[in-house]
């Protein structure tokens, strides 16, 4: 291998050829077999194959590796590439399309090897940082007490139903987890009055506690 074409080969500029994908640049297989073969015009590239012909090799537990091979200036280089999907994470059902994708950029790797393009795998092998956990965002919500008008409103209607006031603070706890009317939230007092006009108006005498589970109207 020459060094002055591996020089020619390193200094060469391919940035107008890449693209960015997520944290990856990625240089066109074409652009760089078009280039490559400039400089080595009788280069050859082989894609590894298994005796079925398959090109990627691995497990549905693990994961699928492609391989190539590139030969040129009496050189030969290897390289190999998993089989990822758009977060550059290794897929365990590959389709042939992510296969074909992969060992196209496995080719273009391979030239890498040989100076084409090198600096765009730069840091390539270094460690991932573990991704940090999306913070969620915690709102502060202050809750306002009843109404006292309210809350006589409330027990008056469940009187009403013939209940007394253990029974409606049972309530309160069963299904608002709430110990008293002074931590219910308008929400849970609108929806316990629903509760209770939706069963007086079907002439309940009396107002069960598992009749409160019903949905909310």
């Amino acid at each position: 291998m020459s060094t002055d074409k591996l020089n020619e080969l390193l200094n060469l500029n391919v940035n107008d050829f890449t693209q960015k994908k997520g944290k990856l640049t990625y240089l066109s297989w074409s652009r760089a077999w078009g280039i490559f073969i400039k400089v080595y015009p009788d280069a050859t590239y082989k894609i590894k194959k298994d005796e079925n012909m398959n090109c990627q090799f691995g497990n549905g537990d693990n994961g699928y590796m492609v391989y190539t091979e590139v030969t040129a200036g009496g050189i030969t280089h290897e390289m190999w590439l998993p089989v990822m999907d758009y977060r550059n994470k290794s897929m365990k059902t590959p389709t042939t399309f992510d296969i074909n994708k992969a060992v196209m950029r496995c080719l273009t790797k391979n030239l890498a090897m040989f100076g084409l393009g090198l600096y765009i795998y730069a840091g390539e092998d270094l460690p991932e940082e573990p991704e940090e956990p999306v913070k969620k965002k915690v709102v502060k919500q202050t809750k306002k007490p009843l109404d006292p008008a309210k809350v006589k409103a409330l027990y008056t209607l469940a009187t009403k139903k013939g209940l007394v006031d253990a029974e409606v603070k049972a309530g309160i706890k069963k299904y608002y987890n709430a110990t008293s009317t002074k931590d219910l939230s308008i929400d849970n007092f609108n929806d316990m009055m629903k509760r209770l006009k939706k069963l007086e108006d079907k002439g309940d005498k009396k107002w069960k506690l598992k009749e409160l589970n019903l949905k909310t109207v």
